[in-house]
């Protein structure tokens, strides 16, 4: 089918977790810049880190709501992507929450059945205490470890054989009220502390099921703080941080195999809203982050990359550091510009000035 002015233009929105993003590094603050590039795109999609917000959430069809994992699997080729009207979302509890903290997860699971008509069931819990601790690399990355992954995927292949075809994920995690990273990111300054074992978790269900994933992790609640900032302040409204991800893999799409370049040829004909990699028009990533493999893999295959200068992080893993060709944007807003001029077809040098002039061989 032919292109028309104001067909989709599929893209990436990626904002590394754990590295301490000014924009989309809290909880859910990334939510605006998505709702964004989602208009000015008419299709975009994105990991849950950028779409979760604890107690708050956003649903809009433009919007697709991709674990990391395949999100870099659906870059690089080999994924492609089956949009559905309703996930059934298995869930998956860890054994070392205590009584009362499961309650109140399995509380929110019954909420979002009666209150939102989600699909949801059966419940699982793990043989045994998965073991998350958190750690910090050199840089101030945060990172995690797992004691017994082996009890994660067991149970998550329990619920795939009674029928999911989405896992949400809740494991303990160690409590750290006291210290000072918790407090300097509760008031706007630091890396989540908890992102980067959400990701090590996420990535090894996604990769183990081949099917879209997302994990929330089960904290006590913390006292109440005059200086929270608004960025961190979604975490704090209830008992559970489930709700956000029962909404977003609800309807996240299907993930479908790639093994030939010939299979969206075979899959158009049964569905004609299949979302194929070669559909990439652009990806947008934080101009300090483009080392992650779905950047590269989007460069690689000659697909334009708007680098966001207006969102530091704790890295400097530019463009120019990597030999890359990127369009520059000082902001989301700005990012959403470029999209739109890519999608009508608008070359974006010709809104610069001074233009350049041609030079002819």
């Amino acid at each position: 089918m032919p292109l028309t002015p104001c067909a989709p233009l599929p893209t990436l929105l990626l904002i590394p977790t754990g590295i301490g993003c000014q924009i989309g590094g809290f909880a859910g603050d990334g939510l605006p810049a998505a709702r964004l590039l989602a208009a000015a795109s008419g299709c975009l999609i994105t990991h849950p880190n950028v779409m979760n917000g604890a107690a708050l959430y956003w649903s809009d069809p433009r919007l697709h709501y991709v674990e990391g994992w395949a999100l870099d699997r659906f870059a690089s080729g080999a994924l492609a992507l089956a949009p559905v009207r309703q996930q059934r979302l298995g869930l998956l509890l860890d054994a070392a929450i205590e009584p009362e903290l499961q309650l109140r997860h399995l509380q929110v699971a019954e909420a979002c059945r009666a209150t939102l008509g989600l699909s949801i069931g059966p419940v699982v819990t793990t043989d045994q205490a998965v073991g998350v601790s958190l750690s910090r690399g050199p840089s101030g990355v945060s990172w995690g470890q797992l004691d017994a992954p082996d009890t994660l995927l067991r149970a998550a292949e329990r619920l795939r054989s009674e029928g999911a075809t989405a896992i949400a994920v809740v494991t303990r995690f160690p409590e750290d009220a006291g210290s000072d990273a918790l407090q300097a990111y509760r008031q706007g300054d630091g890396v989540d502390a908890l992102a980067g074992a959400e990701a090590l978790i996420s990535h090894l269900l996604g990769r183990h099921l081949g099917l879209p994933c997302a994990h929330a992790p089960a904290l006590l609640p913390l006292p109440l703080d005059p200086g929270l900032d608004g960025r961190a302040a979604a975490e704090e409204l209830g008992h559970t941080f489930l709700a956000c991800v029962l909404v977003g893999l609800s309807r996240a799409p299907d993930l479908v195999e790639l093994f030939s370049a010939d299979d969206a040829a075979a899959a158009a004909p049964l569905q004609a809203d299949l979302l194929h990699p070669s559909q990439i028009g652009a990806v947008v990533a934080p101009a300090g982050a483009l080392g992650g493999q779905a950047v590269l893999s989007c460069a690689e295959r000659g697909i334009p990359l708007i680098a966001v200068e207006g969102n530091p992080c704790l890295l400097a893993i530019t463009a120019e550091a990597l030999g890359l060709k990127a369009l520059k944007a000082a902001s989301y807003a700005e990012a959403a510009g470029v999209l739109l001029a890519l999608r009508e077809g608008i070359a974006v040098e010709a809104l610069e000035r001074p233009l350049p002039p041609l030079r002819p061989l």
